[in-house]
């Protein structure tokens, strides 16, 4: 079963995306700080990771980049999407040289990220 990692310390955005996931056949697993959610995905190999950027104990640039510069080369190469409130361009920018695969702006829509994430895993993954 394909496997998400979404990292959100809001438990409502947390809970709306791992549902919505979770309705596409994903098998989710939730964390809620940047620290515990590297751990995770260190641990786990998911095949997507859904990233927060503003979290306590480390921020979702610092997770992307820790995860881009793993010695495990399958890891370093796992789609992250960043779900973020941080809109600008800059922002948008330093996402992507941080290593996001995509970016999705809150407030988002549940289909838009359905898509994105259908869009950033390999053929065949999402069932629904």
């Amino acid at each position: 079963m394909t496997h998400v990692l979404v990292v959100d310390d809001d438990p409502v955005i947390a809970d709306l995306v791992a549902f919505r996931l979770g309705r596409l056949g994903l098998d989710v697993t939730v964390e809620n700080d940047g620290q515990a959610g590297l751990a995770a995905a260190r641990q786990l190999h998911p095949d997507l990771i859904v990233l927060d950027w503003m979290m306590p104990r480390m921020n979702g640039l610092e997770v992307c980049a820790a995860l881009r510069a793993d010695a495990d080369p399958e890891l370093a190469r796992t789609p992250v999407l960043l779900l973020t409130a941080k809109a600008q361009e800059p922002d948008l920018e330093r996402g992507f040289a941080a290593g996001a695969t995509d970016y999705v702006v809150k407030p988002f829509s549940p289909r838009e990220l359905a898509s994105r994430v259908t869009a950033a895993l390999p053929p065949g993954s999402v069932l629904a």
